[in-house]
């Protein structure tokens, strides 16, 4: 009873969910947006290796997802969910983001300059949407240095082998395109619009949108032949600072069954900031990539100050 008590105390010191103070338990959580009374939901998902890619058989099969190969990744936590535009907006509208920064005024959030919702929806769990990559690990930084606690984007390999949850089809409930109305929010369902988070069935690891509603950020800098020299063991992104192009991943609202296979593999372009107004063009929102969004992950081993600063410095190019 002393333990459990002493345990409540530090728990409630630290403001974090005890799976956070205590690295060792592996275990659902939920990660307070501090600022305000929103959460983000987290699933762990246990060590393991997986077939990366697809085979030439598979029907969709491009040639950017081969040659297959066995990949072994290391435990983390993931986002269960994508991220919403009220847990995004806790950033944007944080005034104090630049004076909490020891780099100057680049971290602060420029203004989106035309509604990118569309009129598809904001507040009650939309997804956020049209933000760059760079807008999503800023959001990461700016989420660890209120926190402590160290998140990022997920790797190719990292979202694959969780979108997969221990599956080798083209979907992560099997090869059967008619069953994606029960997961996905995609071109034949979606009337043109993305949806609240969490409405369709999850992968068996609970991770839910894992396809459609909206495509997600992956930290890797895309290359077609990147599965050639492709590391076996936690293959890290190559921190190109080019903004493109970008991997994603999942497919969006806009997109066919065919697309939202687990291998699909998805780039941005430059043309996604087409209509932007700004000179030079914006570096935090994408005019015309409504159906691009973001989850989150957090390695299960713990990372410490110098590394995690280290990574903003080098992916973000500060």
């Amino acid at each position: 009873m002393k333990a459990r008590i002493s345990l409540l105390f530090l728990t409630f010191l630290s403001g974090f969910a005890y799976t956070q103070t205590n690295p060792g338990v592996f275990e659902k959580y939920e990660q307070k947006i501090p600022g305000s009374a929103l959460t983000i939901s987290f699933v762990p998902i246990k060590a393991g290796n997986f077939r990366m890619g697809s085979s030439l058989q598979e029907q969709g099969h491009e040639t950017d997802e081969a040659p297959q190969k066995t990949i072994e990744i290391s435990a983390f936590w993931m986002g269960t969910y994508e991220v919403t535009r009220d847990q995004l907006d806790i950033f944007l509208k944080d005034e104090n983001t630049s004076l909490n920064s020891d780099v100057d005024a680049i971290t602060r959030p420029s203004p989106q300059y035309i509604d990118f919702s569309e009129g598809m929806g904001k507040s009650g769990g939309y997804p956020a949407n049209s933000m760059s990559q760079r807008t999503a690990l800023m959001f990461c930084r700016w989420l660890y240095q209120k926190t402590g606690v160290f998140y990022r984007l997920p790797t190719e390999a990292e979202w694959e082998y969780a979108c997969r949850a221990g599956t080798s089809t083209r979907y992560y409930f099997g090869d059967d395109s008619s069953q994606l109305d029960k997961y996905a929010w995609y071109e034949k369902n979606s009337d043109d619009k993305y949806h609240k988070t969490g409405q369709k069935l999850p992968n068996a690891w609970g991770l839910y949108d894992m396809l459609g509603n909206v495509m997600e950020w992956t930290l890797d800098h895309y290359r077609a032949d990147a599965y050639a020299d492709m590391k076996d063991k936690d293959p890290m992104a190559d921190p190109n600072t080019l903004m493109y192009p970008k991997s994603l991943r999942g497919g969006g609202f806009t997109d066919k069954a065919i697309d939202l296979r687990v291998a699909k593999r998805i780039h941005s372009v430059p043309a996604w900031n087409l209509r932007d107004p700004q000179i030079p063009k914006s570096r935090w929102w994408l005019t015309e990539a409504r159906s691009v969004g973001f989850r989150l992950l957090r390695p299960a081993k713990a990372v410490t100050k110098e590394e995690a600063e280290k990574f903003f410095q080098t992916y973000l190019n500060l």
